[in-house]
């Protein structure tokens, strides 16, 4: 049963979208896809920009204390001192280690399962990194789970978790950690923070490693029936898959791309004959497609 949670989404045009969809993975030689915040809306994650079920949860505390609406603007906003900055971003980073990893992401590689592919993302809640191998994702904004020096000292980047479980654990009445707790770099004793883009953010060998990754991927399979596969890219940085992707599907003679967005799914004039544009929920998408691969779906032929 095609489980279409879209009811403004006709039938017949959510069938063809999930038959285009499967088509194209088939056909393909190669396939990398580009996610984006959208991914994880669509597991129902909305803890970034809203205050959500999962945001109150955890960060509620911190919302009644000091007003912000979703976990991106407490992540900027100022705080009275590093004691209290570091037990939001303690408390924000044990959120994302905590939360299950969304459905969304099990399709995807359900329809992935066995086939040539790659994935870039500038989600950094890395829910990626519990179903895709290392070798086979690149993380192009920062992961989470990690810190750097705030100063970029040295080109080097530092597993957080344990860190992270200490500090939360630490967090008193007033929403403050015990100053001895704040990381601070090895090398220069500055403070640390997380491996993620903003002005300081450490564009050393882990994120060279990171496109190297992708660039190789391209090289070997830009011969190929390669496609293009982006899922919930926004208009706040297009310019990081959207628009690459742009180029590289008009460029590449056996390129094809499709985008599946519920709000911002657009496909340019010049790959009208070389895209596919699904303007629906991403987990319905993934969803179907998968039960379909897997043969518990039903046919999605058009008539």
């Amino acid at each position: 049963m095609l489980l279409n949670r879209n009811t403004s989404i006709d039938s017949a045009v959510h069938r063809q979208n999930v038959q285009v969809l499967l088509e194209k993975i088939a056909e393909a030689d190669a396939i990398l896809v580009g996610a984006a915040a959208g991914m994880s809306a669509s597991c129902g994650f909305n803890f970034f920009y809203q205050n959500d079920a999962i945001f109150e949860q955890y960060l509620g505390d911190f919302h009644r204390k000091y007003g912000f609406i979703g976990a991106f603007n407490g992540f900027y906003s100022r705080y009275p001192s590093p004691e209290a900055h570091w037990a939001f971003l303690a408390r924000m980073g044990y959120m994302e280690y905590e939360c299950p990893t969304g459905q969304p992401y099990y399709d995807l590689m359900t329809l992935l399962q066995g086939r040539n592919y790659h994935i870039m993302t500038t989600n950094q809640d890395f829910q990626f990194t519990r179903v895709v191998p290392e070798d086979k994702l690149s993380a192009i904004q920062g992961d989470s789970r990690y810190y750097q020096c705030s100063r970029r000292c040295h080109d080097e980047i530092y597993w957080n978790k344990e860190m992270v479980y200490e500090m939360n654990d630490a967090i008193d009445e007033n929403l403050c950690i015990p100053t001895e707790l704040i990381p601070r770099c090895p090398k220069c004793g500055a403070e640390m923070e997380p491996w993620v883009r903003g002005y300081t953010f450490l564009e050393g060998k882990k994120y060279k490693e990171e496109y190297r990754k992708i660039n190789e991927f391209l090289i070997a399979n830009q011969d190929k029936k390669i496609l293009f596969l982006e899922l919930g890219v926004g208009r706040m940085t297009p310019m990081f898959i959207q628009e690459p992707f742009w180029s590289l599907t008009y460029s590449l003679p056996q390129a094809y791309y499709i985008t599946v967005n519920p709000k911002d799914a657009l496909l340019p004039q010049e790959l009208s004959q070389k895209g596919w544009s699904i303007k629906e929920d991403i987990a319905t998408v993934l969803q179907d497609a998968a039960a379909h691969m897997s043969g518990k779906g039903d046919s999605v032929c058009m008539i």
